[in-house]
């Protein structure tokens, strides 16, 4: 059987992996959805669970952790399930981090191997990939995409339905209102002054490839081409998958993409779901 102290409050339909832990004072809700938590997953204490959530194997949750419970949102009723919260496997929730539960269509994702210091937070209808690490203070908005191995700073901010691309570094104290590209690095808010070499050198990144990216940052930052052109200028080494990449981003990208430099707005970094 689960470890589970005698002191946990388990109410609802929940199932628990024999080899899951939960600990002293520990709430798990499984209304108005159920939730399910594999095998090897360790609830520290005080940690508050509310369904729908599905929570995968293997990942650790400190004091104060809060996952599932409703949306920010003044329209939306806790009552409803909404399509709930899902969480991979290997990931580290430390003290504080709250993530909500989905309200539209797609539940909120977690994926694997992600690491949430203290007090960060996913809004509802957040989509976030693997081996991202987000500092102290993250704040992202509702529907936040963020791609994988992304490294957010303390206390960055993302404006809700910005994309962040794979391998982006966001600066502490710095967020954005439009979509931040693959390996781009946020210099302030609203402003991608620099790309993340030291991450791609990290990752395994050829010296070629990193030289691509610095080719592209230059054309999408650098140039005087409007928008359609800039797309153009990528096209004409269409094929190299570090340039698709940035293709497919920018052309899908609805809000526009975060400049070199500019003019930091009043209310431009995130400031609700």
């Amino acid at each position: 059987m689960a470890r589970i102290h005698p002191s946990a409050v388990v109410l609802g339909d929940v199932t628990i992996h024999p080899d899951a832990e939960i600990g002293p004072f520990c709430v798990i809700e499984g209304c108005p959805g159920p939730v399910r938590i594999g095998a090897g997953t360790r609830l520290l204490h005080r940690v508050t669970v509310q369904g729908p959530c599905t929570i995968g194997e293997r990942n650790t949750m400190y004091p104060g952790v809060t996952l599932g419970l409703p949306p920010q949102d003044l329209g939306f009723n806790p009552s409803e399930p909404g399509p709930g919260l899902v969480i991979g496997s290997d990931n580290v929730f430390r003290e504080g981090v709250t993530i909500h539960r989905g309200k539209t269509q797609v539940a909120t994702q977690v994926g694997n191997h992600n690491y949430f210091m203290v007090n960060s937070h996913a809004g509802h209808d957040c989509v976030i990939g693997d081996r991202n690490i987000f500092a102290n203070g993250t704040l992202l908005a509702g529907h936040v995409e963020v791609a994988d191995r992304v490294i957010m700073g303390g206390n960055a901010t993302v404006h809700q339905f910005c994309r962040v691309g794979r391998g982006a570094f966001v600066g502490g104290l710095t967020g954005f209102s439009l979509d931040l590209p693959p390996f781009f690095m946020t210099t302030g808010i609203n402003i991608a002054g620099s790309i993340n070499v030291v991450g791609m050198r990290r990752s395994g990144m050829s010296r070629a490839d990193i030289d691509t990216v610095k080719w592209v940052y230059k054309v999408l930052q650098r140039s005087q081409l409007p928008k359609l052109a800039k797309i153009e200028e990528l096209r004409t080494r269409a094929g190299d998958p570090v340039v698709d990449e940035y293709i497919a981003f920018v052309a899908s990208a609805k809000r526009g993409i975060v400049p070199a430099e500019g003019t930091v707005m009043r209310g431009s970094a995130a400031g609700g779901e």
